[in-house]
């Protein structure tokens, strides 16, 4: 038998919603075992965490400090491989360097920071101590985002043209910043960033776009408002895209479409056709050709290796959002796996997205809250 890697987790406890879902997607292959833990920046409530998640007493901890200094005392088998850090993202950056200082590979959520100044430390840190960093950017784990990138990279669609893609959400559209614990550090500047809705799904949007067309957005045009009264931070925007490869688009997000649930779509135009993907029906993509008919791929069928490793179920049997969330997983505990061998364990090889993802996701982010504010029509992405 395959030999479980051991996580630690810091944040994701009691009245969490992303905790639940690491904990959830680690597990699901059977290749990861959460070890240890410092589920909150409140020791009594990371205590009683961990108590209801049922980890060992001697390493249920009251912080990450403590857990990072006594998982390091530890002999080489027992102690925890890699780290996940669960927590509102002000805290991503100091977790993320007290766990690379003490020789622990760390797996974040997004955003890789609270700001880009953060993310460039946090990148050097990665390159000199030699670790590896992943970020869960979830919605590339969709195996029919990956046969979108798949018909990409050879060449179907011919020369790209032009991107759309759009998130919104109506979870926002009134006032609830300060009863709701989700929505109160999402719109709060210090526990947020400088970028609410764009920085919290648009960044999402972003990725996905840059993932599938495998070029990079190096300009934009952006406008953020804030609709609902008194709120710090954005809860909609838009913006023109420039991308390499002379790709032209369109990037929307809001948390105030009344209605909507997880509505990130995109769609892809080259010269010969092009693809329409639905993060709310994960299981369809759909292609359209200039000269021919419109074809309907679902997952699981006659595909690309890229979508059929990271498909679990035969056709017919819904995936969806753990499954994919899980894929990252999959994949970076592979690349660590690799990375104890003395192999090659880079996002590149492995499939997941890495510290430069990060760093270029908060340069999107400040770029967009730049544009927004400056007179002139186009920014330039400078990471």
């Amino acid at each position: 038998m395959t030999k479980k890697l051991k996580m630690g987790m810091v944040g994701g406890g009691q009245g969490a919603f992303i905790g639940a879902v690491h904990r959830y997607a680690a597990a699901l292959d059977g290749e990861i075992e959460l070890v240890c833990g410092a589920f909150s920046s409140t020791a009594e409530k990371a205590i009683a965490s961990g108590e209801a998640l049922s980890i060992d007493t001697a390493r249920n901890y009251a912080s990450y400090q403590e857990m990072f200094a006594k998982e390091m005392l530890l002999n080489k088998e027992d102690r925890m491989d890699f780290v996940a850090i669960v927590t509102p993202n002000h805290m991503h950056h100091p977790v993320a360097c007290a766990a690379l200082n003490a020789g622990f590979h760390v797996i974040c959520d997004k955003p890789a920071t609270l700001n880009l100044a953060e993310a460039k430390e946090l990148s050097s840190l990665v390159k000199s101590t030699n670790l590896l960093f992943g970020l869960t950017h979830t919605y590339t784990g969709y195996p029919m985002v990956k046969e979108a990138r798949s018909l990409v990279q050879q060449g179907k669609l011919g020369a790209l043209r032009k991107v759309v893609v759009e998130y919104t959400q109506g979870w926002l559209a009134e006032a609830q910043d300060s009863d709701n614990k989700q929505a109160s550090w999402r719109t709060d500047p210090k526990t947020s960033g400088i970028s609410g809705c764009m920085g919290d799904i648009g960044s999402h949007a972003a990725n996905l776009a840059e993932y599938i067309t495998n070029e990079s957005i190096e300009q934009l045009c952006a406008e953020l408002t804030a609709f609902v009264p008194g709120r710090l931070l954005d809860d909609d925007g838009i913006a023109l895209i420039k991308m390499s490869g002379g790709i032209k688009g369109i990037l929307h997000a809001s948390q105030v479409a009344a209605g909507e649930e997880n509505n990130l779509t995109i769609r892809v135009y080259g010269e010969n056709g092009g693809l329409e993907w639905h993060q709310q029906e994960p299981n369809t993509l759909v292609v359209k050709w200039l000269n021919d008919h419109t074809q309907i791929l679902r997952t699981g069928g006659n595909h690309s290796s890229l979508s059929l490793a990271s498909t679990r179920t035969p056709m017919g049997h819904p995936e969806g959002y753990l499954e994919a969330f899980a894929n990252i997983y999959r994949n970076f505990t592979h690349a660590i796996k690799a990375y104890q061998q003395g192999e090659d364990a880079s996002p590149e090889r492995f499939d997941y997205p890495g510290i430069d993802d990060g760093v270029h996701g908060m340069a999107l982010i400040e770029g967009l809250v730049n544009s927004h504010q400056s007179n002139e029509k186009w920014h330039k992405i400078t990471n």
